[in-house]
């Protein structure tokens, strides 16, 4: 299984990063290749779990087994509660320290 995470730290990223994702699962769908994707979003990013269309688009994703992680130190700075998020995103503790975890456990890294 190949493995990668995206990293989002700008709201303005989204919507690139959203289609990042798209084509990277069309191209392993044709390819028969399966991918571990996991999105940390921290920064001011983190304002998009609250934007309406980007919560469907997660929602979306995670069906597809794409994973959400949000930076709890973005929330708090930003006053994003966890009830809040779409249902599903994982909190962790600072998203810098998740991005090396990741990276340690062989998730290739790319920054939209």
């Amino acid at each position: 299984m190949n493995k990668v995470v995206f990293h989002i730290d700008e709201l303005e990223k989204w919507a690139h990063t959203m289609g990042n994702i798209q084509n990277l699962r069309t191209y392993g769908e044709q390819a028969q290749i399966n991918y571990d994707i996991v999105v940390l979003v921290n920064g001011d990013a983190i304002m998009g779990f609250l934007v309406e269309n980007l919560r469907d688009t997660v929602g979306k994703l995670e069906q597809k087994k794409v994973e959400f992680h949000a930076c709890n130190n973005a929330m708090h700075s930003h006053g994003v509660t966890t009830g809040q998020l779409p249902t599903g995103v994982i909190v962790v503790s600072a998203g810098v320290a998740d991005l090396i975890k990741l990276q340690d456990a062989g998730y290739a890294y790319i920054k939209p």
